[in-house]
C-alpha cells in the first residue's frame, strides 16, 4: 500500500459498515410498510405485515448495538437510504401512472436481498463478537435467527406471487 494512503482504524471502518447497514434498513423498512400497505391479497397481507414489523425491530437492536459500540449515526446516510427507496419507486414496470402487477413481485424480491444482506451483517457482527465484549453473541445468533425466518416468510410470498401471474 502506498505510504500515503492512511488506512481508517478498526473503530472507523466498523462505523462506516455498520451506518451503511443502517442507511440500507431504513430504506428496507420503508419498502416493507410500503408492500404490505399496497397488497392487495388478504392472505399474503398479516404475513407481510408480521415481516415489516420484524425488519423495523431488527433497524431498532442495530441502533442498540451501535449504541454499544460508540458508534455515532451518519444522518446524511439514513437520508440516503431513505431517499434510495424513494428513488426505486420510480422504475420502468409497464405502467407509468399506476402500479404494475410487476410491482409487488420487485418490491419482494429487493425484500428478499435486503433481508440476506442484514443476515450477513448480523454474521459479520458475530464474527467479531470474540474480540469485541461489547458485542451481545446471543443477541446476534436471535437475529440471524429472526433473519432467515424472515427470508424463508418472503420467499414463500415471492414464489405465490410469481405463480399467479404466471396464470
Amino acid at each position: 500500500m502506498p505510504e500515503d494512503v492512511e488506512t481508517p482504524s478498526s473503530q472507523r471502518m466498523l462505523e462506516i459498515y455498520l451506518n451503511d447497514h443502517l442507511a440500507a434498513a431504513t430504506g428496507g423498512v420503508a419498502l416493507a410498510r410500503r408492500a404490505t400497505r399496497n397488497t392487495r391479497d388478504a392472505k399474503i397481507m398479516p404475513r407481510l405485515a408480521a415481516v415489516a414489523h420484524e425488519i423495523d425491530q431488527d433497524r431498532r437492536s442495530l441502533l442498540e448495538i451501535m449504541r454499544q459500540l460508540d458508534v455515532k449515526v451518519a444522518r446524511y446516510k439514513l437520508v440516503m437510504g431513505w431517499a434510495g427507496e424513494k428513488a426505486g419507486r420510480l422504475k420502468l414496470n409497464g405502467a407509468l401512472m399506476n402500479r404494475s402487477p410487476l410491482s409487488a413481485l420487485i418490491e419482494l424480491e429487493a425484500l428478499v436481498l435486503g433481508v440476506q444482506g442484514k443476515a450477513a451483517g448480523w454474521r459479520t457482527l458475530l464474527a467479531i463478537a470474540g474480540q469485541e465484549p461489547r458485542v451481545n453473541a446471543d443477541m446476534l445468533r436471535n437475529l440471524l435467527t429472526r433473519a432467515q425466518q424472515q427470508f424463508d416468510e418472503l420467499e414463500s410470498i415471492r414464489v405465490q406471487i410469481a405463480s399467479e401471474m404466471a396464470t
